[in-house]
């Protein structure tokens, strides 16, 4: 029986909302390894100042970090809560985040692009107005969610075409030119066009890929419609998938890590339509095993094993500077059965359960 024994590894991407779910959300990801946590700032209302003091009308990453404690946190090893970027973001905001140590990343999200996401501006906002030269002069990592912003119908999404293409081709290459030094992680990558531009670029720009985007493609969206699996950006084609796939397998990989965007809906399926996101708390790192293994690797090799390793355990921790952990946990060639996350009177479904996957070939020991 295969047995992998990885480090801690750090989700570099993931929501844990706010209130008294927390604590639900916050024990899914020590439950699958979680050594840290890179935490979403689209909260209501968002993360949108670094300090308590500052007047604006927003939360802070001093007080978010505080809740995510709260909920459990304590028992991260780091946490990283990156300031969301809204019209009240300036230079001098950036620069005194920097000094105060508590800024270590932003947030770019194109405007209504995703859930929260009303808050957000067009990228040369921050191209215009210094935000992103202050974030590059103070080292301050760009989180950007990679979709041109008021994209519709068959510009958003079709064969030829969608708003994560349009980005890397068009926005993203600009961006690179005026600001070279500049640290940037493209999240959530759905495209080949956004693989190869990680890959043209240098050490400062690297990928996060999640589980979804590594097992699925817009087929299996759509057959059935299912709707656990919508997230944005939405799942694409099997060249896109095959792109991505052989990016995380290079043996060499340096440049693409986990950051899973879980992102827990006590309801999907609303009145206008369905909420945005997966939730894969406490089952990643069985999913990107799964995905490994689709992409040709197999995970009895060592040498697999450690091309596995550096994906999700090694190369986002090495690129925000994070410590690789003594402590570690098991992956195990043995089947697992993942159930419905409750929290109080309401429940959270699984990615794996809500498209009836049955039982994983992989189970997790910590």
């Amino acid at each position: 029986m295969t047995t992998m024994t990885l480090p801690l590894w750090y989700d570099l991407h993931v929501h844990l909302r706010q209130g008294d779910n927390m604590t639900s959300f916050v024990q899914a990801q020590l439950d699958m390894g979680c050594a840290g946590v890179l935490a979403m700032p689209n909260t209501k209302p968002p993360v949108g100042k670094v300090l308590d003091t500052d007047p604006l009308d927003y939360w802070s990453i001093e007080y978010y970090m505080h809740q995510i404690v709260a909920a459990g946190g304590e028992r991260f090893k780091a946490i990283i809560a990156p300031l969301y970027l809204t019209k009240d973001t300036t230079p001098d905001m950036i620069e005194e985040g920097a000094k105060s140590l508590l800024l270590k990343a932003c947030k770019y999200y194109p405007p209504h692009g995703t859930t929260n996401s009303d808050h957000g501006r067009p990228l040369n906002s921050f191209i215009e107005n210094g935000v992103f030269q202050a974030m590059s002069d103070h080292g301050i990592v760009l989180c950007i969610h990679g979709e041109e912003h008021g994209t519709h119908g068959e510009k958003y999404f079709d064969v030829e075409v969608s708003a994560e293409k349009n980005f890397y081709l068009n926005e993203m290459p600009k961006l690179r030119e005026d600001f070279p030094d500049l640290k940037i992680v493209c999240e959530h990558i759905t495209t080949k066009e956004a693989v190869a531009f990680t890959q043209s670029s240098g050490g400062n720009v690297v990928a996060s890929v999640t589980p979804q985007h590594l097992l699925f493609t817009v087929g299996h969206l759509v057959q059935g419609l299912k709707y656990h699996l919508f997230c944005l950006p939405l799942v694409k084609f099997d060249a896109d998938r095959e792109a991505i796939r052989q990016a995380v397998i290079d043996p060499n990989n340096t440049k693409f890590f986990a950051g899973t965007d879980s992102a827990p809906h006590t309801t999907k399926a609303t009145e206008c339509g369905c909420a945005a996101g997966c939730f894969t708390g406490g089952c990643a790192p069985q999913l990107y095993a799964m995905a490994f293994e689709k992409s040709g690797l197999n995970l009895d090799d060592p040498i697999a094993q450690e091309t596995f390793k550096r994906f999700l355990c090694l190369n986002g921790a090495q690129f925000y500077g994070l410590d690789i952990p003594d402590e570690t946990f098991e992956l195990v060639r043995k089947n697992s059965t993942v159930t419905p996350l409750t929290c109080g009177e309401e429940t959270v479904t699984p990615l794996p359960v809500g498209l009836n996957m049955g039982d994983l070939p992989w189970s997790l020991t910590l």
